[in-house]
């Protein structure tokens, strides 16, 4: 079939302006001359002037047709490029004085769209019908009245004949131009208003309107210099304000009632908050009120110019007469807003009266903070004001702060080798250890647990590479355990990496298997040399840093938590990366909640009454109190820790319980936020979980409930303390963090929701279990998982 092709012209090409072409009017009955105002509108807005013309009578019927080529063209001063859709020519006719100089009456007006209702440039003659209203409109509806429909007809034939629409034979137009002539006569007899010729330019194609489509321009920024410097004006305010002949009218300021609120709520502010000018100028005007906070010091920091040294001066001055911070607030300033070596020796003369237990709690972070050490500007004189020798000496008199440190460079300076500052810091611990004989002799305990996970890392690859069964892997994992090539059913006595207060004197290969996974991890069980053993499970092939930043996290809360009277029994597993792909799991014996509620018809109630059954009259649904009091609390602290924790792909694989009711949750991929399923809750509380409390109706659901709202306003006091160790940990190398490293601090900020009240906080708590536990989708999620789990099995 052949394509039928169209010809039109675009009207933002056509650069021509507009011309009209006033012709004849007909039904006009006047002794006068007659003048034709035209102007151009776009809706109600005038685009021109008004123009004025002198315009013919005629009687005869084919009058109109005497419009001549020579006659002058109208021009307006609008190209047809830039009109207007709704674009108009307003017209009027008036009838004048004896002279033809003054209109006096209007006999009719009307007006003409430039482009019809199909958006085309109307072309040739037209004819306008004029009526006459009232002076106020300025633009008229044509309208025909029925009695003339002829009249239109016999006009219509006679414009395309005009135009040239219809081919012209000289001898047939001439009778048939007598006819029209007689019939349109006697037409025109009925004609009651007047009605107006005009010629608009022929183009020869139709003009569509459109408007011109311009190209998208690269979009530029101006880049003012000046941005990149400081305000004069404010440079210049500031040294006037913190001028040192301020300093001694500024000791004895102390702020009104108005303005102490104002630094109370300053001084509330989470680490993360950033100081206005205003707020900033505030500090600095009362630091000497404020040296009796221990709250403001480090907002005090915040406020001085590092670069002015008289600035600079005065805070260093200030910090021996401050009131001592506390360790929560000493960690801030060991993070990468504070370079000065005084404020850093500072922070860490303040974690001198720290005990080994409250370090442990933070080493993780402590190490991290080394990448902010400026090994430059050290004192020689004084060699212990430096984070990284107050770690080294405090190691050398700490087994645990020993192994731990020791274990946490390694995995830096494997991950990190261009980053000098973690071999610098691990060189000064072996040297420092190597000074005394007890020092020696803790080197080469290190040694021997770096060549046992040595061992081990070299017998997962092997099980990795053995192509088998899973039965033959196990049994092959037995016969290197007992090779002679490493030693390991039997070895000098050595604390466990994992857990240096365990000695470890050997594995027992019967004991130890092959985990169902793709990494294939190993499950290792030592002989300790207490007669017990000790059970875990080793990963190569997975970073588990992050596991090990939950885990840490979570034994933290655990203890603030327990320093409020408030026992969770969360119990947490240890976990420690020996490498950026390898490490080490305590292996607990419980049982997935899948498992669990595939071999008990979905009942968390019938595992715990089978396991911990009582007859006891305060035993309710037959299970041991204690049992199920191991449940709820720990139920309670999970779901709020991992909630403010933002951990994702919460499955029924991933939640575990123990024979003896505790409940806890493993595989931490996600954080922050982070999810793989869509529409997941901010919370990992399902109908499940709660049918093993005894239901919603429960007086053990209550309790739970209860011990949640404890939970979350206990943990927003220390909200500060958790912001502080995420901010240390913001250039780590683990994943969840590096995704968006400046959004870290401010997503955990974000869940203790701290803008708001304590009773405001309780009530969105509450709020959040509601929705976690009536949330559909996540119930839709757990089915698909467990279907896909079985199909995979």
């Amino acid at each position: 079939m052949d394509k039928v092709v169209f010809s039109f012209c675009p009207s933002y090409k056509i650069p021509d302006v507009l011309r009209v072409r006033i012709g004849v009017v007909e039904g006009v009955q006047a002794d006068f001359p007659l003048i034709c105002t035209l102007q151009l509108f776009s809706s109600d807005t005038a685009l021109s002037l008004h123009y004025r013309r002198f315009v013919i009578r005629t009687d005869g019927p084919l009058g109109f047709l005497e419009i001549n080529d020579s006659d002058e063209w109208l021009k307006f001063p609008v190209r047809l490029r830039d009109l207007p859709l709704n674009s108009k020519l307003v017209i009027a006719i008036w009838e004048t004085n004896k002279e033809g100089y003054d209109p006096l009456k209007c006999i009719g007006k009307a007006s003409l769209p430039v482009f019809s209702s199909e958006g085309i440039l109307k072309q040739g003659l037209q004819k306008v019908h004029l009526y006459l209203q009232s002076p106020s409109e300025t633009a008229i509806k044509n309208e025909v009245s029925p009695n003339l429909r002829r009249l239109e007809q016999l006009d219509h034939f006679l414009i395309q004949y005009k135009s040239g629409e219809i081919h012209r034979i000289s001898w047939l137009d001439k009778a048939v131009l007598e006819k029209l002539k007689l019939e349109r006569s006697n037409a025109l007899k009925s004609l009651d208003h007047p009605v107006i010729y005009m010629e608009l330019p022929q183009i020869g194609v139709p003009i569509i309107y459109q408007e011109r489509i311009y190209d998208e321009g690269i979009p530029q920024v101006s880049f003012d210099l000046g941005m990149c410097f400081e305000n004069p004006a404010e440079l210049k305010h500031r040294k006037l304000v913190r001028s040192q002949r301020n300093g001694p009218l500024d000791r004895d300021l102390k702020p009104n009632s108005k303005i102490r609120d104002e630094l109370n709520m300053i001084m509330s502010y989470p680490p993360s908050q950033v100081l206005t000018i205003e707020e900033k100028d505030l500090i600095w005007k009362f630091r000497y009120y404020l040296t009796r906070d221990k709250r403001a010091l480090t907002k005090f920091l915040k406020c001085v110019q590092w670069s002015d040294e008289s600035e600079v001066h005065q805070a260093i001055s200030l910090l021996s007469s401050w009131t001592e911070i506390s360790i929560d607030d000493a960690l801030e300033l060991l993070g990468p807003s504070f370079k000065h070596p005084k404020v850093r020796a500072y922070a860490v003369s303040r974690l001198r009266t720290a005990t080994n237990e409250e370090l442990l709690l933070y080493l993780l972070q402590l190490v991290q903070a080394l990448r902010y050490e400026n090994t430059e500007k050290q004192s020689e004189n004084d060699p212990d004001n430096s984070l990284s020798s107050f770690l080294v000496s405090r190691a050398a008199n700490s087994k645990n702060i020993c192994n731990y440190l020791y274990w946490y460079l390694l995995v830096e300076i494997e991950d990190s080798p261009k980053n000098l500052i973690f071999s610098e810091v691990m060189f000064a611990f072996q040297s420092n250890l190597s000074k005394t004989p007890a020092g020696l002799q803790t080197r080469d305990v290190l040694a021997k647990q770096a060549s046992l996970i040595e061992n081990l890392l070299k017998i997962s690859k092997a099980i990795q590479a053995y192509r088998g069964t899973r039965k033959k892997k196990i049994e092959y994992l037995k016969e290197l355990l007992r090779n002679d090539t490493y030693s390991l059913s039997r070895f000098e006595a050595l604390p466990l990496p994992l857990d240096p207060s365990i000695e470890v004197c050997g594995i027992h290969p019967d004991g130890c298997s092959v985990f169902k996974s793709t990494m294939q991890p190993l499950r290792i069980l030592f002989q300790c040399t207490d007669g017990s053993t000790y059970p875990i499970i080793f990963k190569n092939g997975d970073d588990l840093r992050q596991d090990q930043l939950v885990i840490q996290i979570l034994i933290l809360m655990d203890n603030l938590l327990k320093k409020e009277k408030l026992d969770l029994k969360l119990k947490p597993y240890r976990i420690l990366a020996t490498g950026p792909t390898h490490g080490a799991v305590q292996f607990v014996p419980s049982r997935t909640l899948a498992s669990v509620l595939l071999e008990y018809h979905g009942s968390v109630l019938s595992f715990l009454r089978e396991k911990n059954p009582s007859d006891r009259s305060e035993a309710l649904y037959g299970i041991h109190p204690t049992a199920m009091d191991n449940y709820v609390r720990s139920c309670a602290g999970y779901c709020v820790i991992t909630y403010l924790l933002g951990v994702g792909d919460r499955h029924f694989d991933n939640l575990l319980l123990t024979d003896d009711g505790h409940f806890f949750h493993a595989d931490f991929g996600y954080i922050l936020g982070r999810d793989p399923k869509l529409f997941s809750p901010a919370m990992k509380l399902s109908k499940e979980m709660v049918e093993g409390m005894g239901g919603y109706n429960s007086p053990f659901y209550q309790k739970f409930k209860s011990y949640c709202y404890t939970t979350f306003t206990a943990l927003r006091k220390s909200a500060n303390l958790i912001l502080n160790l995420f901010s240390l940990m913001v250039d780590a190398n683990i994943p969840d963090i590096k995704i968006d490293r400046d959004k870290v601090v401010f997503k955990v900020k974000e869940r203790f929701c701290l803008e708001i009240s304590e009773s405001e906080a309780i009530k969105y708590f509450e709020q959040l279990i509601n929705d976690s536990v009536s949330a559909l989708f996540p119930q839709i999620i757990d089915r698909m998982h467990n279907l896909a789990q079985y199909m995979r099995s």
